[in-house]
């Protein structure tokens, strides 16, 4: 089915209220709106719900879903920040320090990037591309494409784009169909091809290919993950909406430790 960005971005606004168990147009209202965190078959699948705090911004305001026991300290934050400050330090400090009370942290942070149908096109790559299924994924969990494809999830791979050169793989641009209506990318470069355009080529390519079957793709990069949101532009992606989640001090503990 054919798009345009506003049934793009509505879509998601959609996708986001499953995962926040709101309404979508709370995330359009000028002031900050809170709700209780809770589990729901329409959220993201790798949403762990319930969570003690998870914020989440489209530029207007901040909608925070939050366990009972949080709740009255995140309405606070909330309330006390303008949107945009609420996911930077200092003031992010404020609300690590309400939560270590809790026993949890501040651990998940990134900006999502959704297509600018007016900028996304099939880039040109130096390497013959094909195109992969799922049925093509299983000798490709390994640590070269962990972007690209999820061993743990490896159910939800459903699409991908590669880059060959010979019988090498040296590019991979992944999907996962994370929810009902979006397909998230992922995307993997072996270290001696990267500064190539090899990246936004496989994901632009990748987008297309997504939209094509009726879905909508979605990117994700952490906040100082600066080539990774260069390459998202370069795409024909643009900044579209915030996250940042909190979890236990011993999931954070473990990743920390390489866990």
């Amino acid at each position: 089915m054919g798009f345009t960005n506003q049934q793009i971005l509505d879509i998601a606004l959609r996708q986001s209220a499953e995962d926040l168990n709101c309404n979508p147009t709370d995330f359009l209202q000028a002031e900050p709106v809170l709700v209780p965190s809770r589990a729901n078959p329409g959220a993201r699948k790798y949403l762990q719900l319930p969570l003690s705090c998870h914020l989440v911004s489209y530029g207007n305001n901040v909608v925070a879903a939050a366990s009972d026991s949080c709740r009255e300290l995140v309405s606070a934050y909330i309330r006390r920040f303008p949107a945009e400050h609420c996911f930077e330090t200092p003031n992010l400090h404020v609300l690590n320090d309400f939560l270590a009370g809790e026993g949890q942290r501040v651990c998940f942070m990134a900006e999502y990037f959704l297509p600018d149908l007016d900028c996304l096109e099939p880039l040109d790559c130096p390497y013959p591309v094909k195109l992969l299924h799922q049925q093509d994924f299983g000798p490709l969990y390994l640590p070269a494409w962990g972007n690209a494809l999820c061993k743990e999830r490896r159910e939800l791979d459903v699409l991908g784009v590669a880059a060959y050169d010979g019988e090498q793989l040296i590019g991979l641009a992944g999907c996962s169909a994370d929810c009902s209506r979006m397909w998230q990318i992922g995307i993997d470069v072996l270290p001696a091809y990267r500064r190539q355009g090899i990246a936004a080529a496989l994901t632009s390519r990748l987008a297309l290919e997504i939209l094509a079957r009726g879905m909508v793709p979605f990117y994700c990069a952490a906040w100082s993950n600066v080539k990774s949101a260069r390459n998202a532009i370069k795409s024909g992606f643009r900044p579209a909406w915030v996250e940042m989640s909190a979890k236990g001090f011993d999931f954070v503990e473990k990743l920390n430790a390489g866990g």
